[in-house]
């Protein structure tokens, strides 16, 4: 296990932990009242660092390397029903944007979604979750074929933004987010979005319009990444603590503002920390949200959809 900056405190306690544990079994010493009052200390100081995150610890959190990523949690949720489709029938395979049929129990999903790499070799054959143009148009693809056969489409955003290189906006960048935005306000079946990690700008946005958006407790959904911020505000990244509480980036401040729909409990310590919960949680809400959206006809989603996001900013 990975420990963050502010995460310190629980590590030496976990070390101190183990160390004892392990001298009573060489030992055969009785520290099975030392082993309980460390692990009570350890679950009084998780409670306590996890009940006042900081946004920017949260920022870090959503990053811990740790985290599962998006097909992690497809496969953890569809098994071996999940078959993966490529291509964006122009270009090529862009491997930052995946997406697939799978099954939860008996219902189809056209899932869809920014993917991160594990080590250095996948990081850069992902090319880091930043999708080129490509991967966009690939993902709209797949929501139109989702719409043909009436399968609902659930997209897991987890981006530090599409790629800003050169080659990708001469291959229209913008326009594919733009695309993908109004075709993703119009499409005739449920979309359900999850914010699983990083939210960034156009990059998030260009698969994250759903008829229900939810985010997972420690991931963040902005315009811009802290670091940016601060670099354009004050010329230097020594100021994206002071960014991320300014861009209210968090999953509380999204669901105050009514950006999205609800949050998505994590396990103490975050998604990393048990990953098989979470994978169990977020395919129970996935299961909950769709019977909520099936019932609707084609007209009454779309309204619904549209209503939702012209609705936004307006206040009296």
């Amino acid at each position: 296990m990975e420990y963050l900056d502010f995460e310190l405190p629980i590590k030496e306690l976990q070390e101190q932990y183990e160390k004892a544990c392990k001298i009573g079994y060489d030992s055969e010493v009785d520290v099975s009242d030392t082993c309980k009052q460390i692990e009570k200390k350890l679950q009084e100081i998780k409670s306590e660092i996890y009940k006042n995150l900081t946004p920017w610890q949260r920022v870090q959190l959503s990053r811990h390397p740790n985290r599962p990523y998006t097909l992690d949690y497809i496969h953890a949720i569809c098994g071996d029903t999940f078959l993966e489709l490529h291509g964006d029938r122009g270009v090529k395979d862009d491997k930052a944007m995946v997406g697939g049929l799978g099954k939860i129990g008996d219902q189809s999903y056209m899932f869809i979604g920014q993917q991160k790499g594990h080590n250095t070799k996948t990081r850069q054959y992902r090319n880091f979750g930043m999708a080129n143009p490509e991967g966009y148009r690939k993902a709209l693809r797949l929501m139109k074929s989702a719409e043909k056969f009436n399968i609902p489409v659930v997209a897991f955003i987890d981006t530090p933004g599409a790629y800003p290189g050169l080659e990708a906006e001469e291959r229209g960048q913008g326009e594919a987010i733009a695309r993908n935005i109004i075709e993703m306000t119009r499409l005739k079946v449920p979309i359900i979005v999850v914010v699983i990690g990083e939210g960034a700008s156009g990059g998030a946005l260009g698969i994250g319009v759903g008829d229900k958006v939810m985010m997972l407790e420690n991931s963040w959904y902005s315009v811009i990444s802290p670091e940016n911020c601060s670099s354009i505000l004050w010329r230097s990244w020594d100021h994206k603590e002071q960014a991320a509480e300014a861009l209210k980036l968090t999953a509380k401040d999204a669901k105050r503002l009514k950006v999205i729909d609800s949050i998505v409990k994590e396990p103490v310590g975050g998604a990393h920390s048990n990953k098989e919960e979470m994978f169990e949680t977020l395919k129970k809400v996935i299961a909950d949200s769709f019977e909520e959206l099936k019932g609707l006809s084609e007209k009454d989603l779309v309204k619904t959809r549209m209503d939702k996001y012209t609705d936004m900013g307006d206040f009296k």
